[in-house]
């Protein structure tokens, strides 16, 4: 394969984007993060990004965490795929959803998340940017199960 970047804005043009999100839920919190970047900047979304070449879902949702708050995570459970060619608009993006167990880190701010918070599930803030809101009440969901 040869060793060329193409940028994701012209990959979007042809195929849909695969990212992950994570969800840490303790003692009724759940982590979020206040996006720095647009689309949604100042907006409170779960942290996760986009899958790079060779990774695993599992790894990448691990890696987008640290990369956004600091925290080593591990993948406990598979939430779901949301699939809405319009949840993102930079473009067509598949997101698979995990529920996550926190292994170690420390929480910190970073470039991409100027701010590293838990909310009570029953009180979430009202910006919550993309599909976020109803990942976490599936999320919310299985986790009362």
């Amino acid at each position: 394969m040869p060793d060329t970047k193409i940028p994701f804005d012209e990959i979007r043009k042809y195929v849909p984007l695969i990212a992950v999100d994570g969800i840490i839920i303790k003692s009724g919190n759940i982590l979020l993060i206040k996006r720095a970047t647009e689309p949604f900047k100042d907006s409170w979304a779960l942290p996760g990004g986009f899958v790079e070449l060779g990774e695993t879902l599992e790894q990448a949702v691990a890696r987008e965490i640290e990369e956004e708050t600091g925290l080593k995570t591990e993948a406990l459970k598979l939430v779901g795929a949301y699939s809405d060619p319009k949840r993102d608009p930079r473009g067509h993006t598949i997101s698979i959803a995990y529920l996550m167990k926190i292994t170690g880190g420390t929480e910190k701010t970073t470039e991409e998340a100027k701010e590293v918070k838990y909310f009570l599930l029953a009180h979430l803030p009202e910006n919550i940017a993309f599909d976020h809101k109803k990942i976490i009440e599936e999320a919310k969901k299985m986790k009362s199960r």
